[in-house]
């Protein structure tokens, strides 16, 4: 596999392989939570002041925030991206109000600058620790007041049935920061169930297994945010099998052995990029390996907030 260009905004994912992923992860976080006891619910989650009941709570509002955003007014069709495929013209999610054709095409006018900003997955991944602090609050008076595998079995039965629109690219979603194309938001949500997924195994003992699909997709967009946040060519960051890119302001490489580079397995990598594991750590105990003068990536670690 190539290196990743420093700073890459975009890298294409293919729906169909998004869509299975999606179904897969939710599915095993959905019986992961229907399998926990009372007591388990209790468990400190590894996250400040939650337990795994408000965990349970987030990670349903990460299912159904797909439902939630594709049902907005806002939500507009636009142009596919020029690198994508010829697409398939999607089927029609019931209960979805797709967005009338004029809508898509309000003049013959050209696009302007007055059209908001289009959020990569990069620039998501990089603005989630501004937004902890809200989703933190909307967690906690939400767990007050319901069931946590109630509330994740709501989300899922919301999901179902806007499964196809859910990896549609020709859709814009509403961000705080501009607008998302509602594929690249559903790999946002595979993002953060992978993670919680894993924050539930840890903190309960219960086996939760992490989709293929879903955590090299978690991989791709947590390697990509590092060379955005960190541009340059200095350290070849290596995570096998699923991504390897440049980062680190320095010499760039080009030819032969890097000097300086990182290699962790995923799962490694997912902790180190959100903060679950520390870079002395993973080094001490070997699920870390660093060589060279630049490769410490302590100062730009997690990447997801």
């Amino acid at each position: 596999m190539p290196p990743t260009p420093s700073g890459r905004d975009r890298r294409t994912y293919d729906p169909n392989r998004v869509r299975r992923a999606l179904i897969q992860q939710v599915e095993a976080v959905t019986d992961a939570a229907h399998r926990l006891t009372p007591a388990q619910h209790a468990l400190p989650s590894g996250l400040p002041g939650w337990d795994v009941h408000h965990l349970l709570v987030h990670i349903a509002q990460q299912i159904d925030a797909i439902p939630r955003q594709l049902g907005r007014p806002e939500t507009d069709v636009s142009d596919p991206p020029p690198s994508a495929r010829a697409p398939r013209a999607p089927r029609a999610a019931p209960g979805l109000r797709a967005p009338q054709p004029a809508q898509a095409a309000q003049s013959s006018e050209p696009a302007q600058s007055s059209q908001p900003a289009q959020v990569s997955l990069s620039r998501w991944a990089l603005s989630t620790a501004a937004c902890a602090e809200r989703l933190d609050a909307a967690t906690r008076e939400e767990a007050a007041a319901v069931d946590g595998p109630a509330r994740v079995g709501q989300a899922v039965a919301d999901l179902e049935p806007v499964i196809e629109s859910a990896v549609r690219e020709d859709l814009l979603v509403p961000l705080e920061a501009g607008t998302m194309r509602m594929l690249d938001f559903t790999v946002s949500r595979l993002v953060e169930l992978v993670v919680h997924s894993d924050d539930l195994a840890r903190a309960t003992g219960v086996r939760v297994p992490l989709d293929r699909q879903a955590t090299a997709a978690t991989v791709r967009v947590l390697a990509d945010a590092l060379a955005a946040k960190a541009p340059g060519g200095a350290v070849e960051v290596r995570v096998p099998p699923f991504a390897v890119v440049q980062a680190v302001e320095g010499p760039r490489h080009t030819r032969g052995t890097p000097p300086n580079v990182v290699e962790t397995d995923p799962l490694s990598w997912i902790r180190l990029a959100t903060g679950r594991l520390a870079w002395g750590e993973a080094l001490e105990g070997g699920r870390l390996r660093a060589g060279g003068e630049r490769s410490d990536l302590s100062g730009v670690l997690p990447v997801l907030g």
